[in-house]
């Protein structure tokens, strides 16, 4: 037995949206043998947008029944059914998160006519309600209202349990190792089966084609899946969205971090927060002021043409020149940690030499800074990290020139390296940014054995 089900909601995300009707039909798999349809007071305002969707008003249900008072036939209609709906895990969740509210559990077995759609009825261009029912010529009233959208449900469903083999069919869709019910309604299962469970970065694109998301992973497959169990609001969206997924290998993680910061920079995926912003860092400069005084200083990165050197936040940039103030016994006024003062007295550091009471040459004042500054700019190296590659043929590498990230490649395990204009064939150029830095600075920290120091 099966109870199809569609669902008008407020809209207000998964978690809260609310129920503004149900319309459930149970079903033998050729008659229809009850009907339950009711309006339902959501407790909530309906937003404009869903009044011009559904033409469900506040006023509509203002005198309709509260979820808990139709609960028990929501409960008796589905009993020993299986849960039929298109795009069956959104009307599913909704209604069991309403149920969990309320202390009602909810659990039944699923089918997705979408799903089954795209299984037993290929090569359509669309597999929404409204236009696979002009496609198959199924009649459609009352759209976006639940009755009219289950009715026509139902008319769909049976036309799948007519197919031939439907039973083999609706077998795998049930059986819960195969996972049907948990991939996204819009992607052919072909498109997961596919993907490696090796390292690599995956992108998510919607029916245009367009990258909604990208990620990255040490086992794609393994990361893929747990997308499309997560319930949380923007999961739901992203998986609902997706109908296809691309991936690329990298051999290792640092590979796949790398190149999942240059994709998301580059292409702004719809669902992606965390690395969009383009965080320039704190770089630390030099210049000489009118009396001829070279100055240390700091400012955001995107500022400065050519630093010195690029750290990672306001604390750790100050910090650095601290420790730069003490070691060459330089003046903290003119390193930029104390302004708008006449003469240093830094807590930590106490007073200079005097260069900012006119006890020091500027001439030997200046030759500590410029000691100083070739203390920091010798701290650029050129290195080489080597990883595991995408096979057993070849390395993964990351190289590093001037102190500053260049790229990445994959070379052949038997070629020999000398310097880095080796490996530079190989290589594929990438803007460096704060992100990569870090992840470069962080691994190089912890896999010394990994690098190959070059000239």
């Amino acid at each position: 037995m099966y109870c199809i089900v569609d669902i008008e909601t407020t809209g207000n995300g998964i978690k809260g949206n609310k129920i503004t009707e149900i319309a459930i039909f149970k079903f033998d798999g050729k008659h229809i043998i009850e009907e339950f349809t009711s309006l339902v007071n959501p407790e909530c305002e309906i937003p404009p947008f869903i009044t011009g969707l559904t033409g469900i008003d506040n006023d509509t249900v203002r005198n309709a029944p509260r979820l808990q008072e139709i609960s028990e036939d929501i409960l008796r209609i589905t009993k020993d059914c299986i849960f039929v709906a298109h795009s069956v895990n959104f009307d599913y969740n909704v209604i069991k998160n309403e149920l969990d509210q309320i202390g009602i559990s909810f659990i039944r077995k699923k089918l997705c006519t979408v799903r089954l759609s795209r299984d037993v009825f290929p090569g359509y261009r669309s597999y929404s309600l409204g236009k696979l029912c002009t496609s198959l010529a199924i009649p459609l009233e009352n759209r976006h209202r639940a009755r009219g959208d289950a009715h026509a449900t139902v008319l769909l469903f049976s036309k799948i349990l007519s197919t031939t083999g439907i039973e083999t069919t609706l077998a795998k869709f049930l059986n819960a190792r195969s996972q049907e019910a948990t991939l996204p309604p819009s992607l052919p299962k072909t498109q997961y089966v596919r993907l490696p469970q090796k390292p690599g970065v995956y992108h998510f694109k919607n029916d245009k084609g367009e990258v909604i998301y990208i990620g990255k992973a040490k086992n794609i497959k393994k990361r893929v899946l747990s997308h499309f169990y997560d319930k949380s609001e923007k999961e739901i969206k992203m998986c609902r969205a997706t109908q296809g997924i691309d991936f690329e290998l990298s051999g290792n993680e640092l590979i796949a971090l790398l190149m999942e910061n240059h994709a998301i920079k580059k292409l702004f995926p719809l669902y992606n927060r965390a690395q969009k912003r383009k965080i320039p860092g704190i770089a630390i400069f030099s210049y000489e002021d009118r009396d001829g005084i070279v100055h240390l200083a700091f400012s955001k990165a995107n500022s400065i043409p050519r630093p010195l050197t690029t750290l990672y936040s306001l604390t750790e940039s100050r910090e650095f020149l601290e420790q730069i103030c003490a070691k060459f016994k330089l003046c903290a006024k003119y390193c930029h940690l104390q302004d708008g003062v006449s003469q240093c007295d830094h807590f930590r550091l106490g007073p200079c030499d005097g260069i900012c009471c006119g006890q020091e040459e500027i001439k030997e004042y200046n030759s500590k800074v410029f000691k100083a500054i070739d203390y920091i700019t010798a701290a650029r190296e050129n290195f080489i990290i080597k990883e595991k590659g995408r096979s057993s043929e070849e390395d993964a590498l990351v190289v590093v020139r001037d102190g500053l990230y260049y790229g990445y490649g994959f070379i052949p395990k038997d070629l020999q390296i000398s310097s880095i204009e080796d490996v530079m064939a190989y290589v594929t150029p990438q803007k460096e940014t704060l992100e990569a830095r870090r992840l470069i600075h962080s691994y190089a920290i912890k896999n010394q054995n990994n690098l190959l120091q070059l000239g």
